[in-house]
This record gives C-alpha cells, sequence and structure tokens, in this order.
C-alpha cells in the first residue's frame, strides 16, 4: 500500500512525465490481466454474442443486396460488408469494454482500490485501454473468421488492417473511459452510446460507400471520424477507399491522440471519480 504522498500523482495534481519502472510494469500488467479475465469470463456474451450479431447483418444484407451494388471497383457488395461489419464489432466492443469495466467498478466502489494505488494516471490508462485492444480485435478477427466459410476477402495490405484497427481500439477504448467517469448509473452509459457511438458508427460508412451519398451527406460524412477508420481498414483488405489512406490515418491518428489526451487528463484531476 503507498503512502499518502504517493497518491497526489495519481489524481488530482499533474502527473508529469511517465517513470518506467518494473513496479510500474507490474501495475500496468495487473490491471490488463484483469480487464481480460473479466471479459474472459463472459466469452459468450463478449465475444461470441457480438460475432453472431454481425454475421446476422452480413446474411441480411448480402441476401438484399448482392447483385445490385457494386460500391468500390471490382468488390462485390458482400464483400464489402465484411470490413465494415468487422470494424464496427471492434469499435463497438473496445468501447464497451472500458466503459462497462470502468462504470461497475464505479457503482460497486472497487475503484476505490485502484485510487489507492501508486499507479498513475497513464498507467490506467495504459491498463485499460489494453484490455480494449485484445477484446475488439479478438472480436474483429472472430467476425472476420466466421465469414470466411462463406465470403472470401482480400488482404491486401495486412499492415494497413492491423494498425486501423489497433487505432480504433485506442479511440474507442478512450471514448469508454469517458463515457464511464461522467456515468453515475448504467443508464449513462447506455445514453452515450445509443446516441453518440451507435449513430456516428452507422453514418461511417459500414454498409455503404460515400461515393453513392447526395453530396452534401458526403461532406458531413467527412467530419466522422468513425468514417476513416473505417475506410481506412477497408483500404488494407482490397487496396481501394473512398479517401486516401494516409488521410484516413492521419484524422484518425489526430482524433486519437486528442482524446487520449482528454482522457488522460479528466483521470488525472479526478473528474467525476472522487463522488
Amino acid at each position: 500500500m503507498s503512502s499518502s504522498t504517493d497518491l497526489g500523482p495519481a489524481l488530482g495534481e499533474p502527473a508529469g512525465l511517465p517513470e518506467i519502472s518494473v513496479t510500474t510494469g507490474l501495475g500496468v500488467l495487473a490491471l490488463l490481466k484483469k480487464e481480460i479475465r473479466r471479459f474472459s469470463k463472459v466469452f459468450i456474451q463478449t465475444v461470441l454474442a457480438p460475432m453472431v450479431s454481425s454475421l446476422l447483418f452480413l446474411v441480411i444484407f448480402a441476401l438484399l443486396l448482392e447483385g445490385r451494388l457494386e460500391p468500390l471497383p471490382g468488390v462485390s457488395y458482400s464483400a464489402f460488408l465484411v470490413p465494415g461489419l468487422v470494424m464496427m464489432t471492434l469499435q463497438q466492443n473496445a468501447f464497451a469494454n472500458t466503459s462497462s469495466s470502468l462504470t461497475q467498478s464505479k457503482i460497486t466502489g472497487t475503484l476505490i482500490f485502484l485510487m489507492l494505488s501508486p499507479m498513475r494516471p497513464w498507467e490506467w490508462l495504459a491498463g485499460y485501454l489494453g484490455g480494449a485492444v485484445v477484446r475488439g480485435l479478438l472480436c474483429g478477427l472472430s467476425v472476420w473468421l466466421a465469414s470466411l466459410p462463406f465470403i472470401h476477402v482480400p488482404i491486401a495490405y495486412p499492415f494497413w488492417l492491423l494498425g486501423f484497427g489497433v487505432v480504433a481500439c485506442l479511440f474507442m477504448g478512450s471514448l469508454g473511459i469517458i463515457a464511464a467517469l461522467y456515468a453515475e448509473k448504467w443508464d449513462h452509459v447506455a445514453a452515450f452510446q445509443n446516441f453518440l457511438i451507435n449513430p456516428l458508427t452507422f453514418l461511417a460508412g459500414v454498409f455503404y460507400s460515400t461515393h453513392l451519398l447526395p453530396p452534401v451527406w458526403q461532406t458531413l460524412t467527412h467530419f466522422n471520424p468513425f468514417f476513416y477508420l473505417i475506410d481506412g481498414f477497408r483500404y488494407g483488405a482490397f487496396g481501394v477507399s473512398d479517401v486516401p489512406p494516409l488521410t484516413s490515418l492521419l484524422f484518425s491518428l489526430v482524433a486519437t491522440a486528442l482524446v487520449l489526451l482528454l482522457t488522460h487528463r479528466l483521470i488525472a484531476i479526478g473528474w467525476r471519480i472522487r463522488q
């Protein structure tokens, strides 16, 4: 247990530059293990259920629109859907992992044990986001693998796929922490997801190419950071996209960096944590 002088850097005071030590690594690793074990214990709910939901989207939309649309040159509609559904599943579950874990800790009062530890704000962030990355990538991979027996989706640039997948997990995991810090009950997290996360995801080109939209809606879509994550991920699969991949990467990295800095600051000042 740390002394009172250890609590200042953790919450409520500027954290300064990160100090890497054996203790630091153990703290982050312990929180990461806790996060992975938490969602692994309910694997059917946290991984299998999202995979089944995404496959239902794939079956319904593929049956209705296969052969009627060619969203990208030389790409069938069913193949076009798979990367979008993978990214949608990945994003939603990265958000759900951090938001549900931190909210549960706040409501049950177990967050006090983390507050009393000598862990700094960036260590909190690393532990929680590590869990979000693992769960997000696992859910996305499960959707991709489950679709392979029915639809062949090429992988043109695997490093682009992995890169955008990890960035999406970091972005959504950070938003999940912000939602959990704000939430006083589960309804607040649900409202955050239903009125912000889900609309921005569905309007980001999961089911369609933005080239099919009227000019006004194309312009509005380009203000949606979720669009660049999905479009960049789709470029990794097909080698073609609605906007240049470097543009998607730049917008995604800037948006993620801003959200990460905001999340770190909110943890450092103890925003709505001590209530």
